[in-house]
């Protein structure tokens, strides 16, 4: 893949508006379901049929120590637009009978060897069979060009997920949650409402990615006297009619190389940072670029560029959580108290239909707390209890 040198009107626009909410620029199986996975496939394999995997590593790549509580292995599965994802189950040792499951995903740009992968495993120690999975475009699952998002299909990796678990002889399919971590949050509670047999989902510190990308961040980027955010005004239709057309005219120029060109670097590095630095840019920055959370096959990490230059585009367009007032699967929304994101978050929650739901708001955490726990933030009990009570 390559970059692509772009006007000086559309890398004001990727940093300022739509980009930095999304990514944090500096102005976001066993042998029992063997039928359901694929061989491992090599790159040249990938470069033949694009929907296989790019890879599937054997050996333990995470950004968290392994557990010596549960059993661990790689697997795949397809979703219905025959892309084959790539993930990572984890089940407890010494279990038996049918078990009660859980697929997890995020945060949006990361990859399985980071947060979704510790939530997972963590659960896996608490009991659930759990499923950390790459989304369709990324990390090791298939599909070109690399580093798309897609509203639609990333709602669906979610389904397919639970198709997944739904094939394990130790599953009871009619037990299956699902867990969304930033943005892969919007994206669980819009497969929730989409995907009936999904019986209970859970969000940590979500996004809405589709609104952040048509509305940019709405609140004062830097932190008031509590250490929180204030509000502020969404950016209006002459903005976004700014931002696709942008977009839409560097089509002209990615369609030549299959529209795999990408955007910049999504994460500053602690060098770039100035005065004016946004704090929560700063975290994200600590997450993604130095050894506490980087991991080479995540967009967020990457140092030579993010997602392509045109994705960006659905997401501003097509609008998730439009049947949210639908759900009818318990739900608990978790987030930081001082999480710039809270907004996401508190709104979605109010509009879910659903008679069981429950906001839990963690005491002094930011937005990048909830990712892996470093400052002990992470309510890994409450999340436990939700889907033990719920998943029956």
């Amino acid at each position: 893949m390559t970059t692509l040198t772009l006007p000086k009107t559309f890398k004001t626009l990727s940093s300022v508006i739509a980009l930095s909410a999304l990514f944090g620029l500096s102005a976001c199986a066993s042998s029992q379901a063997a039928d359901n996975q694929t061989a491992p496939a090599s790159a040249s394999q990938h470069a033949q049929n694009p929907t296989l995997p790019v890879s599937m590593v054997s050996e333990w790549d995470k950004i968290f120590p392994q557990s010596n509580q549960v059993e661990h292995r790689k697997v795949s599965f397809k979703n219905r637009y025959g892309i084959t994802l790539v993930g990572d189950l984890y089940i407890p040792k010494n279990a038996q009978g049918k078990l009660q499951a859980i697929a997890v995903g995020g945060p949006f740009g990361a990859v399985k060897e980071q947060s979704s992968g510790l939530y997972a495993q963590t659960l896996a120690e608490r009991g659930f069979v759990t499923l950390a999975f790459d989304p369709s475009y990324t990390g090791e699952s298939g599909g070109e060009p690399r580093n798309v998002p897609s509203p639609e299909i990333n709602t669906e990796d979610f389904s397919a997920a639970v198709d997944y678990l739904g094939s394990l002889d130790n599953v009871n399919r009619d037990n299956i949650g699902i867990l969304g971590i930033c943005g892969w949050g919007g994206f669980a509670l819009n497969a929730a409402v989409s995907d009936p047999r999904i019986k209970a989902v859970a969000t940590s510190t979500m996004y809405d990615m589709t609104r952040v990308a048509a509305n940019g961040y709405e609140i004062n980027m830097k932190q008031n006297a509590k250490g929180s955010y204030d509000r502020a005004p969404a950016q209006n239709a002459d903005a976004r009619y700014k931002m696709k057309s942008d977009m839409s005219n560097a089509r002209w120029e990615t369609s030549k190389n299959g529209y795999s060109a990408l955007l910049p670097a999504n994460n500053l590095r602690k060098e770039q940072f100035t005065a004016d630095t946004a704090q929560f840019i700063r975290e994200y920055s600590d997450f993604y670029t130095t050894k506490r959370g980087f991991h080479p096959r995540a967009v967020n990490s990457n140092p030579d560029g993010s997602w392509t230059i045109t994705g960006m585009l659905p997401l501003i367009n097509m609008p998730i959580l439009q049947r949210a007032a639908e759900l009818r699967a318990p739900a608990l929304v978790v987030h930081g108290e001082n999480a710039h994101s809270r907004y996401f978050g508190e709104d979605a929650f109010k509009s879910l239909g659903s008679k069981d739901k429950e906001l839990f708001i963690v005491p002094g955490a930011s937005h990048i707390d909830l990712y892996d726990n470093a400052n002990n933030k992470i309510p890994y009990d409450k999340f436990e209890s939700f889907f033990k009570a719920k998943l029956k």
